[in-house]
């Protein structure tokens, strides 16, 4: 039977180096490189990433794309539109795939036709981390010991593109990536394909390393802005995932509920508690305090998730509301997530969404801040 030929998507910005670790790394692939090609679509880049590619020596096909700086969604959309295969691998260019990455996606979708397979994005033992890319890591590895114990299903909330797998066919049908999101682009086609009966897998063999590093303030611009699309999928979109975060947000920390309740939409508490929480992150750090450091650092990503929230959605006073709509409906647990979104629409009845006009520029924010994807609710 012929193998199934394969196209790897990879959008870059100004990461040449780490490009070259992965296409690579894909040289190394157990599948056949007659039946995969990769393509890397540059996003604006200014380091010579293009050229460079270009002259790489590498046994598979490839195909160099460049465009002005539009973000990581059209750079996939266009990386589909020019693919040969009939099945889309997306990496992100910090990664490093195992040897069997592409033979485990095509080996995955041959049990399940009708799935988006997503593949963990595990931590090298080899590279130093700041300590909010850690906590992104163990987090993830939280989500995956989860997904493999069944406690809960693979969904659209773990659809990460740093490391998935769609057939071309259901791609193009659910119309690709909304090149208006900047942020949480992946989450959101997620939804839609769910909207069409597309289901979701998880399979540890489908692995890479994932070499992630980026600032502190790139870090804390993350859970904001995911805040502030999440709000924009219930209004915009119709999806559910702000009523999934506020139905989860009662099971977090009291310690991390009760600084949200206290400064959310309110610029000076919230300004300070940031300040705090920012210092206490650097000085555990230090003293390599691991613990405290990761507790200030969940505190201040919900802290930062809602305040996005409270921005895009209008005010401390919707936000609040929200949350203790939510109260009654705390999340089940349940396996099956069309019951659990059923059940926040009836949770929902009277409440709706209203918004504050903000720029195209605070919505949207750094098009090229890639951060690690989290359990960001």
């Amino acid at each position: 039977m012929m193998k199934p030929f394969v196209s790897v998507i990879t959008p870059t910005f100004d990461r040449r180096a780490s490009l070259y670790r992965l296409l690579q790394a894909l040289a190394d692939q157990t599948y056949p490189a007659a039946c995969f090609e990769a393509v890397v679509v540059d996003d604006g880049s200014t380091d010579g990433t293009a050229e460079a590619a270009r002259s790489w020596p590498l046994p598979f096909r490839l195909q160099v794309l460049q465009q002005s700086n539009r973000g990581p969604a059209a750079a996939r959309n266009r990386g589909v539109k020019n693919a040969m295969g009939e099945l889309m691998l997306f990496l992100d260019d910090d990664v490093v795939p195992v040897p069997d990455l592409i033979a485990a996606h095509v080996a995955a979708h041959e049990s399940k036709p009708n799935f988006v397979v997503v593949g963990p994005m595990s931590p090298p033992s080899d590279w130093p981390r700041q300590p909010w890319v850690r906590w992104e890591e163990e987090k993830l590895q939280a989500q995956y010991r989860a997904l493999l114990a069944g406690e809960y299903p693979c969904t659209p909330r773990q659809f990460y593109t740093g490391n998935a797998s769609i057939s071309r066919d259901l791609f193009l049908a659910a119309g690709g990536f909304d090149p208006n999101f900047k942020r949480a682009e992946d989450v959101e086609l997620g939804w839609r394909l769910f909207a069409r009966g597309v289901s979701f897998a998880f399979d540890p063999r489908a692995d890479v390393l994932h070499y992630a590093s980026r600032s502190f303030d790139s870090w804390c611009g993350t859970p904001y802005q995911y805040g502030r699309y999440d709000v924009v999928m219930g209004r915009d979109k119709g999806h559910e995932v702000l009523e999934f975060a506020a139905r989860n947000f009662h099971r977090r920390a009291s310690l991390s509920r009760a600084l949200a309740r206290l400064c959310v939409g309110r610029p000076l508490l919230s300004a300070a508690a940031r300040l705090a929480l920012r210092a206490t992150v650097h000085s555990a750090d230090r003293f390599r305090t691991h613990r405290l450091a990761s507790l200030a650092l969940s505190g201040l990503f919900n802290l930062l998730y809602w305040q996005g929230v409270c921005d895009e959605l209008g005010g401390r006073k919707e936000v609040l509301r929200l949350i203790e709509d939510m109260r009654s409906q705390p999340s089940s647990g349940s396996l099956d997530l069309r019951a659990e979104v059923r059940d926040s629409r009836k949770s929902l009845g009277k409440w709706r969404m209203t918004s504050v006009p903000v720029s195209r520029t605070q919505l949207l924010g750094n098009a090229r801040d890639s951060a690690g994807p989290v359990d960001k609710s």
